[in-house]
């Protein structure tokens, strides 16, 4: 692949060029993450403006589209712009993802809504949303192989871990733009209309990412080849149908970036959905305390990525997947305990069952809230339960039974679709639900998490420990992709692991975990996704991945 070296300079310090090439990938990286969060942080009011109006059916689908486009087309975007980077050159093809990106979030804040132009507007937004996917599956690639390929080789890692840090950057940027626009003008002006200016205001943002990467030039490795003829006429072909590359591509992707992923997307979004979703804590606190953690964590991103310059990339990355698998499951069970403390207790104290037969349960998971679960017994009484996210085991029953949920020594029985029908069906269900709040309520079940009983240093602890893995394995992942692969189909060979592991393995993380814990009803059980995850890129790393931190990528 790539040949090692030993003299180098061990006291350089950067140039001030080497510095703009950072702070020029780094922002506009920054930038392009802003665009890609703000859609994900304003979806309930872009959903009322846009999927309004539509049958049950058509909404369904768009909805899931529009949730799941950015995510899915990511590989598709680095196929593209991998191809053009290791042909064009790595400035010019991140500066056309920036575009791309800039414009497209800047005609979401544009897009009139449903009410005036009809089913139009979803399916212009989904448009939108895919070229954001793509553009971001560009933008990547190209800025950390045009960081690392200015690096001097022995701070590769603290050089392109910067670039890591703007994923993390980028959510905080859209965070402060929408709080700061929400209450300046009040939330009934900004569900009204306010939403739209943290899109239009990314023109300016553009401008200035546009006009500073404008000064950059081309990365010396690329214009070396460029200059000798050694560019690749056949990227794709090069990196993805020739065994010899397509097997580091394979490794790349499950023996180090699909447990970053996992990781990364635990540590940073789940833990978030788990602390609102499932233990009841108030949305503005929960951000709060996640920015905390965030900003306490983000600094070790540079830390690991100078660690991985002096010992490697690999233990690192594998190290942190090691210790996600095995501390997961106690770090979620306490930050139940110091979040809500009393869920814990009336967990420990009055567990839930639902006794029911399997074959008449439905998969009790709804994104978007239109099942109403109601053909069974079973699906009335887990529905109830999904919805609030409670924690509770399933005891088999012979076929034909009504569900019983057990809270702890009460029993109450589910309303049997086959007995009551019409409006005598939806008061039976109606009584059921009521029943059971009263015996959760009775058992201590808290309705929502009490902000003055939350052990505030205590989660900012746990969520900083779940941060700090993420900058463990996200820090040197850049160095090392980049020197897996030859110079000349650097980009594509990169771009796709990447993006396969973020957008594919991380993307789909939170709705996954989700939905393995609606299938069995505990609410610990969707941690099983990453830890699996985790364990198998730990196997593959350990046996195949090569160490990468001392090789010479100019070639």
């Amino acid at each position: 692949m790539a040949t090692t070296y030993d003299d180098v300079p061990k006291h350089h310090k950067a140039t001030q060029s080497e510095k703009l090439v950072i702070a020029a990938s780094s922002l506009g990286t920054v930038f392009e993450w802003y665009d890609f969060y703000l859609y994900g942080l304003l979806a309930l009011y872009i959903s009322s403006h846009f999927f309004s109006g539509v049958n049950e059916t058509t909404g369904f689908i768009l909805a899931l589209a529009a949730f799941a486009a950015g995510f899915a087309v990511r590989p598709f975007g680095a196929l593209v712009f991998g191809r053009i980077g290791d042909i064009v050159g790595r400035k010019n093809t991140f500066l056309v993802t920036m575009g791309i990106m800039g414009l497209s979030t800047f005609a979401v804040g544009l897009l009139p809504s449903y009410s005036s132009i009809g089913v139009a507007a979803p399916f212009i937004l989904v448009a939108l949303r895919l070229l954001q996917g793509l553009a971001l599956g560009g933008e990547y690639g190209g800025a950390a192989t045009y960081v690392a390929e200015h690096a001097p080789n022995h701070k590769r890692g603290l050089y392109t871990s910067w670039i890591q840090t703007t994923a993390t950057l980028g959510l905080f940027a859209a965070l402060l733009v929408v709080i700061g626009i929400r209450t300046f003008m009040g939330e009934e002006a900004f569900a009204d209309w306010g939403w739209r200016i943290p899109f239009l205001v990314s023109i300016i943002l553009l401008a200035v990412s546009m006009w500073i990467r404008l000064q950059l030039s081309e990365s010396p490795v690329f214009q070396k080849m460029k200059d000798e003829g050694k560019t690749s006429k056949a990227p794709l072909t090069e990196a993805f149908g020739k065994w010899g590359n397509l097997k580091w591509v394979l490794i790349a992707l499950m023996g180090a970036v699909a447990g970053q992923a996992v990781v990364w997307y635990t540590g940073q979004f789940y833990a978030l959905f788990f602390l609102e979703k499932t233990l009841k804590v108030d949305g503005a606190t929960a951000n709060i305390l996640i920015a905390v953690a965030l900003a306490l964590g983000t600094p070790f991103f540079i830390f690991f990525g100078w660690l991985s310059d002096k010992i490697g990339r690999k233990p690192i990355i594998l190290t942190g997947c090691l210790i996600a698998a095995l501390t997961y499951f106690p770090l979620f069970g306490a930050l139940t305990k110091a979040a809500n403390p009393a869920l814990a207790a009336a967990q420990a104290a009055a567990p839930i069952s639902v006794t029911a037969n399997k074959a008449e349960c439905s998969f009790q998971f709804d994104p978007v809230g239109k099942n109403k679960f109601d053909s069974s017994s079973c699906d009335i009484a887990k529905a109830f339960l999904a919805k609030a996210g409670l924690n509770y085991e399933n005891v088999e029953a012979p076929a034909g039974a009504v569900a019983e949920v057990h809270i702890g020594g009460t029993t109450i029985v589910a309303p049997n679709p086959a007995d009551v029908a019409g409006t005598e069906r939806g008061a039976a269900i109606t009584a059921f639900q009521d029943q059971l709040k009263a015996a959760l309520s009775n058992a201590g079940y808290p309705a929502a998490a009490d902000p003055e009983q939350i052990n505030k240093p205590m989660v900012v602890a746990i969520l900083f420990f779940l941060v700090l893995l993420v900058t463990a394995v996200y820090g040197p992942i850049a160095a090392l992709l980049v020197e897996l692969f030859p110079s000349r189909i650097r980009y594509t060979s990169m771009s796709l692991p990447y993006h396969i592991g973020n957008g594919w393995f991380g993307g789909f993380l939170p709705t996954t975990a989700f939905a393995m814990v609606a299938a069995t009803g505990d609410i610990y059980y969707g941690l099983w996704y990453p830890v699996v995850v985790a364990v198998i890129t730990l196997v593959i790393g350990l046996l195949f991945l090569p160490e990468t931190f001392r090789r010479d990528i100019d070639q």
